[in-house]
């Protein structure tokens, strides 16, 4: 992937590397570790399962914990994530200014160390990189795209490309009003019901990676090189529920996937990238994942 036109701007952007956020309770690290296995092996959302644990544990303080070594860590790394998520905004400006008449509010990105918290929350850099709807802000530990690659084997730009833009699609998806008409089924429905919900969300937000990859080098702030697709796919194969729960446990259950298969994954990705069409990306209504 190479740079025609890259926005370099920090006005969206929060950077709290080296600075984490150390709990007082006996409770955390290895701990903290635990509950994010457990809850991805059972197919649920280990954010949630991590911020439940911290509101439940009795006495538990937090403080602000600076490591001035890690200030400018990844930096490398920061800067090409904060050049794909000015690149995502500016596609998402364009496409809702031309195909629907409307502003698009941008998001921010938050870098962090570790831990850290957030409107829906705390959570550890084993969450891995995730969007709260709560205060719009995008958060990654830069540290995750070295597990990409090396624990996942999802290497090159674009795999960590589509990681970013996967995100700030969770954001377009909060303004359409899709993430809170998503939530309104929460509770009211089984568990299994819900999960095939969340499913398509996800996928839509695939979609929306792909779509950013197709606008982005039609707008002239990108170049696709021999490579970059097959990069992306390593990373929507590499992050498929089937595929991570074969390698936790040897099988899956299906009821309990909440982000898709890699075949999926992939499938909605590389629609985005296709059809560059926002139109074609309405996962809730597609026949194939009633």
């Amino acid at each position: 992937m190479k740079w025609i036109n890259r926005n370099d701007s920090e006005s969206n952007y929060e950077d709290r590397r080296g600075r984490g956020v150390k709990r007082g309770a006996a409770f955390g690290g290895v701990g903290m570790i635990i509950v994010a296995i457990i809850a991805l092996l059972l197919g649920k959302n280990p954010f949630q399962a991590i911020d439940m644990v911290n509101s439940v544990v009795p006495g538990q303080t937090s403080e602000e914990v600076v490591d001035p070594s890690r200030m400018n860590e990844n930096e490398d790394l920061k800067v090409f994530t904060l050049g794909v998520f000015n690149s995502a905004n500016d596609v998402w400006t364009e496409i809702f200014r031309t195909q629907m008449g409307e502003s698009y509010r941008h998001p921010v990105l938050v870098n962090f160390t570790d831990q850290t918290t957030s409107a829906c929350g705390g959570a550890t850099a084993q969450v891995g990189p995730f969007y709260c709807p709560g205060d719009e802000k995008v958060y990654i530990d830069l540290n995750f795209f070295h597990q990409l690659t090396h624990d996942y084997g999802a290497k090159g730009d674009m795999a960590m490309a589509y990681v970013t833009a996967h995100e700030v699609g969770h954001h377009v998806q909060k303004l359409l009003g899709i993430v809170d008409q998503v939530n309104q089924y929460r509770g009211r429905i089984s568990e299994a019901e819900y999960n095939k919900i969340m499913v398509k969300m996800e996928l839509q937000a695939d979609f929306f990676a792909g779509l950013w990859a197709n606008q982005a080098s039609k707008l002239g702030i990108i170049q696709l090189e021999p490579g970059d697709l097959e990069s992306a796919i390593s990373a929507t194969t590499a992050v498929g529920d089937d595929t991570l729960q074969k390698e936790a446990m040897g099988y899956t259950v299906p009821d309990s996937f909440t982000h898709g298969t890699a075949a999926q994954r992939t499938y909605w990705f590389r629609k985005g990238y296709q059809t560059g069409d926002i139109r074609q990306g309405d996962t809730f209504n597609d026949p194939s994942l009633r």
